[in-house]
């Protein structure tokens, strides 16, 4: 199979691990030792401006960033990514095509809400994995549907519609769909 590096997943309505139901996952890496993503569509309960908060005492409070954060799979849900637009300047970004970034660093998450920010970003927490295999397999399960992805879905859809854009981005209408599997 292909890399899906630089993919969107989308949970297909069989799909029943409750933790990835109506997904869109954005494929950062992909290759045979396994594949690694981040969810794009399930908002945790707490601000950026509130997560910052959490981190550090000195960084001055940004009200106006209410942004959700996200939850970005069910692996190391202590560990934040950010997802950014291409903006120079960051040491730990690494470039995952030439229209999106990721960076593990807390100094972009410090200057998120200042003239310094990257122009497009999303912060989660966690990511999702497969081992060796995996992902193909439940990709031949029809438990996936994939797409190339896409910037408008990830930085300008809203959260609540990302999983109904994507798959209509590849000609469905997820609504259409249905959780029951039946055979002929």
């Amino acid at each position: 199979m292909e890399s899906l590096e630089n993919h969107l997943l989308i949970a297909m309505p069989t799909l029943k691990d409750s933790y990835f139901d109506k997904t869109v996952t954005y494929i950062c890496e992909h290759n045979e030792e396994g594949a690694m993503g981040l969810i794009i569509n399930v908002p945790v309960n707490v601000t950026i401006n509130e997560l910052l908060a959490q981190l550090e005492d000195d960084i001055p409070s940004r009200s106006h960033l209410t942004q959700r954060v996200l939850t970005g799979g069910p692996v190391s849900t202590d560990r934040g990514f950010v997802l950014h637009s291409p903006q120079a300047g960051w040491s730990s970004s690494l470039a995952l095509s030439d229209d999106v970034m990721i960076t593990t660093s807390k100094d972009i998450l410090i200057a998120l809400g200042s003239d310094q920010e990257p122009e497009k970003y999303m912060v989660t927490l966690g990511y999702a994995g497969w081992g060796p295999g995996q992902l193909e397999e439940e990709i031949q399960a029809n438990s996936w549907l994939t797409t190339p992805s896409d910037n408008d879905i990830l930085f300008n859809t809203p959260i609540e519609k990302r999983w109904q854009k994507a798959a209509e981005k590849i000609g469905i209408n997820i609504a259409h769909l249905s959780s029951e599997v039946g055979h002929a």
